[in-house]
């Protein structure tokens, strides 16, 4: 689905990473049907989540922010006081929601321009 939702003009193997195997993984189902995903990762105490992909069709129904606050939550749980992301420029509005606040210049993956965005966790 990650594929198919974020670069689905490229390889399947373009969103996996290295450090998949040591990630936490979480997902939202309907009722037979993976619809959302996000893979988080932690550091010491900072965490980053990436590979966060909702269905289109599934969009704006509160199920991908529903995901991300247990995100948040089990970050917490596992001891991150940070949390952070590359976020897609056109979806930061979406993170900003949740207290994330953008750190640094705009840049690219490709042709599409990110921003790193940041949340402490109290």
């Amino acid at each position: 689905m990650r594929h198919s939702v974020l670069w689905p003009d490229k390889s399947q193997s373009y969103v996996m990473i290295a450090e998949d195997a040591e990630g936490y993984h979480y997902g939202a189902i309907r009722g037979e049907e993976l619809v959302s995903v996000i893979s988080l990762f932690l550091e010491g105490d900072e965490a980053r989540f990436r590979k966060f992909a909702t269905q289109p069709d599934c969009q704006r129904q509160g199920i991908g922010s529903a995901l991300l606050t247990h995100t948040l939550q089990e970050a917490r749980r596992l001891g991150a006081r940070t949390i952070w992301c590359d976020a897609r420029a056109e979806a930061a509005a979406f993170y900003q929601r949740f207290g994330m606040a953008v750190e640094g210049e705009r840049f690219y993956k490709g042709p599409i321009p990110y921003v790193r965005m940041r949340k402490s966790l109290p």
